[in-house]
This record gives C-alpha cells, sequence and structure tokens, in this order.
C-alpha cells in the first residue's frame, strides 16, 4: 500500500466515527480531488506527491460541510458539474426522473423537442437532457442569482452545441413567450416543509440553500403548485411533466395535478430505492 492509500484508511475510520454514511467513497473522492486524479487512480500517486491539503479536506468533511462543497464538483448522470455555498447539490433520484424525461422525449414524434428545466440550479437537469437527448433545445429558468453564476459556469463548460439558454427569473411567471409551444416541463423544486426542519440531514439543511428546500406552505407544496400552473400554461396540448417530491408527498402531489385542470396519466414513479420520487402527468388534447 502506497502513503496516500495508506491515509486514505485512516481517514475513513475518521469520517465513520464523526457518522459519514460513506466515509470511503468520501475519503477516496477527497483524495482525488486533492491529487487531480480519479478514484481508481489513487494507487499511482507517489508517496512525494502526498498533499497534505487532504487532511484539510477531511477535517471540513469531519465537520459536517457536504463533500462536493470542498471538492468544488458533483457528479451527475455523464456530467461534472461546478457546485459550491448557494448552489444546491443534485442528487443520484434526480437522475432517474432525467432518465424517464429522456425517455419520453425518444418517443415523442418531434423532431426538435422544446423543453423547460423550472428550478435549474447547477443546470443539472437542463445538461444532461441537452447532452443525451442531443436535438432538445432546452430553456432553464433559476432565481437565485448565487445558483445562477454557476449554472452559467457549467453551461458555458459543457454545453457544446449550444442548447441551453439560461434565463434568470422566478418559475412562477417564467418564459410567457413560450406558452402552448413545450413539449416537456421538468423540475426538481424545493419541496420539504419547514415542519420537518429537525428531521433534515444536517450537511443539508445548513448548507444547501434554504429556496431550494422549503417548498412552502404547510404542506411543502406551494413551489409544486406553482409548477403545475406554469407547466398547463407553457406545454402543447399532449406534452408532459415530470416534478420531483419526497417520499412522503407522492399521493399529495398526485392530486396537485388533477384531472379537472386538464391534467392526464398522472402517474407516481419510483427510485433506485423504490420510493416514490416524482409525478408524472400529460395535458389534455381535449
Amino acid at each position: 500500500m502506497n502513503l496516500l492509500l495508506d491515509e486514505v484508511a485512516r481517514a475513513t475510520v475518521r469520517l465513520a466515527e464523526a457518522g459519514v454514511a460513506s466515509p470511503r467513497a468520501d475519503a477516496e473522492e477527497l483524495a482525488a480531488a486533492v491529487h487531480g486524479v480519479k478514484r481508481s487512480e489513487l494507487h499511482t500517486v507517489p508517496d512525494s506527491a502526498f498533499d497534505a491539503r487532504f487532511w484539510e479536506g477531511v477535517a471540513r468533511r469531519e465537520a459536517g460541510e457536504p463533500l462536493q462543497h470542498i471538492t468544488g464538483r458533483a457528479f451527475f448522470r455523464y456530467l461534472e458539474l461546478k457546485v459550491g455555498p448557494g448552489v444546491f447539490v443534485p442528487r443520484p433520484e434526480t437522475e432517474v426522473m432525467v432518465g424517464w424525461a429522456l425517455d419520453t422525449l425518444r418517443d415523442m414524434d418531434v423532431r426538435d423537442p422544446l423543453v423547460v428545466d423550472l428550478g435549474t440550479g447547477s443546470g443539472a437537469i437542463a445538461l444532461s437532457i441537452a447532452q443525451e437527448a442531443p436535438r432538445a433545445r432546452v430553456h432553464a429558468v433559476e432565481k437565485d442569482p448565487k445558483a445562477f453564476v454557476y449554472a452559467t459556469r457549467n453551461i458555458e463548460a459543457l454545453d457544446e452545441r449550444g442548447r441551453v439558454r439560461l434565463h434568470l427569473g422566478d418559475f412562477a411567471d417564467a418564459l410567457s413567450e413560450l406558452d402552448g409551444t413545450v413539449d416537456l416541463v421538468i423540475s426538481n423544486p424545493p419541496y420539504i416543509p419547514m415542519t420537518e426542519w429537525e428531521y433534515v440531514p444536517p450537511d443539508v439543511r445548513d448548507h444547501d440553500p434554504a429556496d431550494a428546500l422549503w417548498g412552502g406552505g404547510d404542506d411543502g407544496l406551494d413551489a409544486i403548485r406553482a409548477i403545475e400552473r406554469t407547466a398547463r400554461r407553457l406545454l402543447r396540448p399532449g406534452g408532459h411533466v415530470a416534478v420531483e417530491h419526497s417520499d412522503r408527498q407522492g399521493n399529495a402531489v398526485y392530486w396537485v395535478f388533477a384531472e379537472e385542470h386538464g391534467w392526464r396519466d398522472v402517474r407516481n414513479r419510483r427510485d433506485l430505492t423504490n420510493r416514490d420520487r416524482f409525478v408524472t402527468a400529460r395535458l389534455s388534447t381535449d
């Protein structure tokens, strides 16, 4: 074992004792970020190249700072995104919703589908769709200035074909010029009720931006209700919507997309842990 792998093993013990959920993976990711290699390449770092800043990162993670804030990067599907304080860190469960959106776009008889991502944050959803559905045109909306900066950086770095347009604004009244023309609306909005504040993990509660967490209203669904109204306005007849929610909100979000508002084929869909994670619906053609 070389010096770096030995230090990673020691760091793993420290992080485990601090209650970090994935201590080995976090220690390896910290080491990889500091030394400029992939996790699979840690064994190639010579002892003479060991960087003591690794232990600074371990101490920050031990204190509860999110791993992605320390490394400055987050991985989402096939993307490496710039993230940090002020922008929501994308989670793996959202990747499942993006996968559904990509399948839906492929099934559409539309040459250049028009997609809107409401509350884009780092740009993870918008950029993934632009990368994996290369004919899609994507409009991404973000109202928080700090998150908007991160989205701008990621789009400039990763949107090689120029398929994503970023807009600074509130998703409640965004993109009126696209009303009735959009093929798919997708969103991972804030949805946590303030009544559940004490149950939110500290590394999320204390570090992710508040506007990306707390959904508003007693049930946390005010932001999702705004998404429903905006999607109904933006979508063409037969267009689709997908909205993420917590694993305890599936039934309530299902009823937000009511038939009397023109929604059809409303379904709750599950993530990789088999928990309700997002609702999809189709706007009526009637």
